[in-house]
């Protein structure tokens, strides 16, 4: 906490209380103290700033009455949200309801600071019509900028800038399958493409992927499925897979590239995740599934994961040729994304926004391990394969009880999603996905009352006194 708030007093300023209330309202609003984050006790953080308990004391007065801190007799203070209602992290209850659902977090560090700069920024495009259909150049030129890093060159003419990476498989989607077409997919894959497929009366093709192999994809099952179905196009996630967390190697992709050309069909390549490599540099990792598979391949990738979800914003990475029918027929479903949204983000692709990312991974690489102990402990007899990025853990259960675990832990005060949503048809009884985008103290509470729940389910007793180590 020191460290965070830096040189908080202002200049030679006497209103110790105030600065100290200031900077850590700073903090909070950059995101760097999240909502429900514990501060220290009033003796530790004044022995920590070398200041006096009264300060501290006023401080944190000035803060509760502004709703930035929210306190109870006996269990400490903690960081709150002005104009919300105030609710204590640890009572129980409907109350504390624990999100275990979603395999997103919250805002990066910078979020302000960019938006800050967007303003300042925006002035520029004030006197334009505001219609960006294909996005700002400076925007395009970033992005084309990251895949070419990553060893696919890219020009800003080959990038479209989305409202998010659902809303980009979604056009796509338009413009390749109709009703009645195939669309040859993961198993398990992500449900909300899932449901974009149904919608549009498509009928989603699965291949199995084995989540405790060596690399995962089927690609002679694959193949088969090509030659058997002949789908209009395929969606696969081949970095950090949602809800697997598996990457398929380069290796692999070109073996997968190969039987894709070979068979004539387009893919188009979810990225989302693509650059939360827990374990070393994301440009130092295998080249884009779009390397091997060339003009046939349609990347789409999003800010939602990495800085915040948000912002709405995403990209379609495509051929200029394929882009130019993808603009078409962008018209019939809207006109283009806000610009405001986009010079935010162009700030945070720069330099600073690479160091926030940097640390958002070393963060998210604490949660993962933070979620894998947990599990562990709470839950011994659940195996999974400890993934190298991505926001989730693909855990088996030796039931298949997955959707009745899934209504027992509401009533334990915590939401999960069962197996059965990533799936084609249901089934995946005996899976159920974990994401670790919460901080410890609430990964370690979640699967605590997730361990009362599946006892209740598969009626053996759980430890919920057990300590965290």
């Amino acid at each position: 906490m020191a460290v965070m708030l830096g040189s908080w007093r202002q200049g030679g300023s006497r209103q110790g209380a105030a600065d100290l209330a200031a900077a850590i309202e700073l903090q909070v609003l950059d995101g760097q103290l999240p909502l429900g984050t514990r501060l220290p006790a009033e003796r530790e953080l004044a022995d920590a700033l070398g200041a006096s308990r009264t300060l501290i004391g006023a401080a944190l007065d000035r803060l509760r009455e502004n709703g930035f801190v929210a306190s109870r007799r006996g269990a400490g203070s903690w960081i709150a949200a002005p104009g919300r209602r105030r609710r204590d992290p640890a009572a129980g209850g409907g109350d504390d309801l624990i999100d275990f659902t979603h395999a997103s977090s919250p805002a990066t560090p910078g979020m302000i600071a960019a938006v800050d700069a967007a303003r300042a920024g925006l002035a520029e495009h004030l006197a334009d019509h505001g219609y960006q259909e294909r996005g700002l150049l400076g925007l395009r030129e970033k992005i084309a900028r990251r895949y070419t890093e990553r060893g696919l060159p890219t020009t800003p003419a080959q990038v479209m800038v989305t409202n998010g990476a659902h809303h980009a498989f979604v056009l796509v989607l338009r413009m390749l399958a109709g009703p009645g077409d195939r669309v040859l997919v993961e198993q398990p894959t992500y449900p909300n493409a899932l449901e974009a497929i149904r919608a549009a009366h498509a009928i989603p093709v699965p291949v199995a992927l084995d989540p405790t192999g060596a690399r995962g994809w089927d690609i002679a099952g694959i193949d088969a499925a090509l030659r058997q179905t002949s789908p209009r196009f395929a969606y696969l996630v081949v970095d950090f897979q949602n809800p697997t967390g598996l990457r398929l190697d380069a290796e692999g992709r070109d073996r997968l590239g190969a039987v894709l050309a070979r068979a004539r069909t387009p893919v188009v390549v979810d990225e989302t995740l693509a650059e939360l490599d827990l374990e070393g540099d994301p440009l130092a990792g295998p080249p884009p599934l779009a390397a091997f598979a060339g003009d046939l391949a349609i990347c789409v990738g999003s800010a939602s994961k990495t800085h915040w979800g948000g912002l709405r914003l995403g990209w379609i990475r495509a051929s200029e040729d394929l882009l130019g029918r993808l603009v078409s027929a962008r018209y019939a479903v809207d006109l283009g994304s806000p610009v405001f949204e986009q010079i935010v983000l162009t700030e945070l692709l720069g330099e600073a926004g690479r160091a926030a990312l940097a640390r958002r991974r070393e963060e998210l690489r604490g949660y993962r391990d933070a979620l894998a102990g947990a599990v562990g402990r709470h839950l011994p007899d659940w195996t999974f394969t400890l993934p190298k990025g991505g926001l989730s853990l693909w855990c088996r259960m030796p039931e298949p009880v997955s959707s009745r675990l899934a209504v027992a832990a509401a009533s334990h005060g915590v939401q999960v999603a069962p197996g059965s949503r990533f799936g084609v048809h249901g089934g995946l009884e005996r899976w159920i996905r974990l994401p670790f985008s919460l901080p410890p103290e609430k990964i370690h509470e979640a699967v605590r009352r997730l361990s009362a729940a599946a006892a209740s389910v598969q009626g053996t007793p759980a430890s919920l006194d057990a300590p965290i180590a």
